[in-house]
């Protein structure tokens, strides 16, 4: 299942509008962010996440998360799409930024796009 989607935007206020317009007849509704750096909307499950790209361009104007069952899998993921041709862009490991429950890896596929596979763990 798809976690999350990011795109770079260049106007994220004028975005962060549009979509809390677009989406409301939907019923998704903005989750969280932060004022000046993102806007997560809750999509039915997953989050369609809007980034801005001003003075700071992200890494990528697309980002895609994978949720997956555990961390075999993030392992797993990151070591086939190494094999397929894509480039580390972060290690399996815990992502304590993210929260402290996180745990992910990172590759560019061959368009440079950043992909991820992650578990939100159950808090012990």
């Amino acid at each position: 299942m798809i976690d999350h989607i990011t795109i770079a935007v260049s106007d994220l206020e004028k975005s962060k509008a549009f979509y809390e317009s677009a989406l409301e007849p939907l019923g998704y509704r903005r989750a969280f962010g932060k004022e000046g750096v993102f806007w997560a909307f809750d999509v039915g499950g997953s989050l369609f996440e809007i980034q801005r790209t001003d003075d700071q361009p992200p890494l990528t104007r697309l980002h895609v998360a994978f949720r997956v069952r555990d961390r075999a899998e993030v392992a797993a993921f990151y070591q086939a799409a190494l094999q397929a041709g894509a480039r580390d862009n972060g290690a399996p490991g815990p992502r304590p930024e993210y929260a402290g429950n996180y745990y992910a890896c990172f590759v560019l596929d061959p368009n440079g796009y950043n992909i991820e596979a992650m578990i939100n763990e159950p808090q012990a």
